[in-house]
């Protein structure tokens, strides 16, 4: 499995890792054995929330002895984003996930709290070594701006989006913001919301014949096209073992130029909106 630098501080993650979202709500054992798949292929790049329900439960069984293995990432909601909420709120996703520290720690979207108090927060956590790094999700780039302007150069190590083939528009201002600023985005829902393109479309069909070309699947394709750039990586989430070997598949495909293209043909990013999409 590829790492790769995830912001400026010398932390390194798998480019495809895994996403915890809802995995509280089915198999509990299916779910523990896809992470622990996962974890055996490479994907170390964990990422919950404390919105998550019991998300954080579940992984704390799935990594039970190897908290090494692993990239850990969890997020405060907004509601609990003032200073002392963050820090408490940090303390309770550690308790809940059974280790000492976070990889990365993120706010999960813009809420009331100025973002002044975030940070400071975030920088307390860091300095007394529960988490090693921080960052956003959903921040668009005035948001992006503005939190600079309070942090500082070299302080943000991610920004976790919504980016797939049928939604780009991060790829507008999002990205290159990011590129330019050494910070890491994160692909959330890289498959989309149920409506992953179907062989017998247009579209899908260019995803199958790019497939059959690498003997892959249209869903290690697309993972393979979301994280074709260094700072790019995505979290999708698997409900089986066999589903983690599916998509950790992915993170040594490498598509050439000309695919690429095509994949930027059939699935254009169209104009730029107004309002960053998320979910």
């Amino acid at each position: 499995m590829r790492q790769q630098p995830f912001g400026r501080n010398g932390q390194s993650a798998s480019v495809i890792g895994q996403g915890t979202w809802y995995i509280d709500r089915g198999d509990r054992a299916a779910a523990i054995s896809a992470l622990r798949r996962g974890l055996d292929l490479g994907m170390g790049h964990l990422d919950t929330a404390e919105m998550y329900g019991d998300a954080e439960l579940v992984i704390a069984e799935a990594i039970a002895g190897r908290r090494d293995e692993v990239f850990l990432v969890s997020k405060v909601l907004p509601s609990n984003a003032s200073r002392r909420g963050t820090i408490a709120a940090c303390e309770r996703s550690l308790r809940r996930l059974k280790t000492d520290r976070l990889d990365c720690y993120l706010l999960h979207w813009r809420g009331a709290f100025p973002l002044s108090e975030t940070v400071a927060a975030f920088e307390e956590l860091l300095s007394a070594g529960k988490i090693r790094s921080w960052g956003v999700s959903n921040f668009d780039v005035d948001d992006l701006d503005e939190l600079l302007g309070v942090a500082g150069d070299g302080k943000i190590a991610c920004n976790q989006v919504l980016y797939h083939l049928k939604e780009r528009a991060i790829e507008h201002g999002v990205v290159p913001w990011c590129e330019r600023h050494g910070v890491a985005v994160v692909a959330y829902s890289p498959f989309g919301h149920n409506d992953f393109p179907q062989p017998a479309g247009r579209t899908g069909g260019v995803l199958q014949k790019i497939a059959d070309a690498h003997q892959a699947t249209p869903r290690q394709v697309a993972l393979s096209f979301l994280t074709r750039k260094p700072a790019l990586f995505a979290i999708p989430k698997a409900a089986s073992a066999q589903h983690a070997a599916d998509n950790a598949a992915a993170g040594n495909l490498v598509l050439t130029a000309e695919e690429i293209a095509a994949l930027d043909q059939a699935f254009p990013r169209g104009a730029q909106p107004r309002s960053l999409p998320m979910l």
